[in-house]
């Protein structure tokens, strides 16, 4: 079992490095994280795919929502929905409304999916093991459990460390997507 408070200090240390980025480099690394995407069997083979509408300086996925668009594929995004998240299907930008935490999310009337052949998941970090240190409300982790999606996990290389405190309830990537490199988790 992990220690909360480490965790929880160690998650805004993080955060606050992330947000210094410069836009010039979150714009740069985005776009190759964008390329190195393609580089994985599984997502290039996709026909449906769980992605989030990143904010703030998270890895940007509107160009990625554009791409898919564009192919044909299903795309669902994320929707809180009381403690749990739903992924809601959406055909353009204008399926999304200004929902929890301030983040983009499909509209209530969007049709609900239940099986996604990949999802992308954001991060504050990863291990190379593919454990994620999220944003420490469990929404993706009570999501992804028992799901036989593939997970990607997307961060800046920087943000890819040795070791964190993790819980037996923390769901593992299979694969992890940098600027830097494609890692399958071990």
């Amino acid at each position: 079992m992990s220690n909360p408070i480490e965790k929880s200090r160690l998650r805004k240390q993080l955060l606050d490095a992330r947000d210094e980025l410069s836009l010039d480099f979150i714009k740069i690394a985005s776009n190759k994280i964008r390329d190195n995407l393609r580089k994985i069997d599984f997502y290039r083979q996709s026909k449906s795919i769980g992605t989030y509408y990143s904010i703030g300086s998270e890895v940007q996925t509107h160009d990625l929502l554009q791409e898919f668009f564009n192919q044909g594929k299903e795309v669902a995004l994320p929707r809180v929905d009381g403690d749990d998240l739903v992924f809601k299907k959406v055909s353009s930008l204008s399926d999304l409304e200004l929902g929890n935490f301030s983040v983009m999310e499909p509209k209530e009337k969007c049709e609900t999916v239940k099986k996604l052949d990949v999802i992308l998941v954001p991060a504050i970090a990863l291990t190379r093991e593919g454990y994620r240190l999220g944003y420490g409300f469990g929404f993706y982790d009570r999501y992804l459990n028992g799901k036989k999606s593939k997970k990607i996990g997307l961060t800046y290389a920087k943000h890819v460390l040795k070791s964190f405190p993790y819980d037996d309830h923390d769901v593992k990537m299979d694969c992890i997507v940098t600027e830097d490199a494609v890692i399958y988790a071990k």
